[in-house]
């Protein structure tokens, strides 16, 4: 995804490492650039807005019960199929850890 005007830090950037940016793991350097992106992007915002809201609802709705081994490649075959559909960047492992690993929820 791009709104097609240029930024400091491109579009696909910043979706990639939305899931590294909602987890806290992003240096402060990292994180102030992701911010301004999100400040001056509207569409980055709204993904960014979906993926939070999707990461919240898994979280309270998968307790803390073990994920299974089938489950989680299911997830992660459908969100590759997506994003093949969309046209976008391929959804990184670590977007789907985020989802089905409910371990470090």
């Amino acid at each position: 995804m791009s709104c097609g005007r240029p930024h400091e830090t491109p579009c696909t950037e910043v979706l990639a490492q939305v899931y590294t940016y909602l987890d806290g793991e992003l240096d402060e350097h990292g994180c102030a650039q992701i911010r301004k992106h999100l400040d001056e992007c509207g569409p980055c915002l709204r993904e960014y807005g979906l993926e939070e809201a999707v990461k919240k609802l898994v979280s309270k709705s998968c307790g803390c019960e073990p994920v299974p081994g089938d489950l989680r490649a299911k997830v992660l075959d459908r969100i590759e199929r997506l994003c093949a559909e969309a046209g976008g960047p391929q959804a990184p492992a670590e977007a789907v850890d985020a989802v089905t690993d409910t371990e470090s929820a």
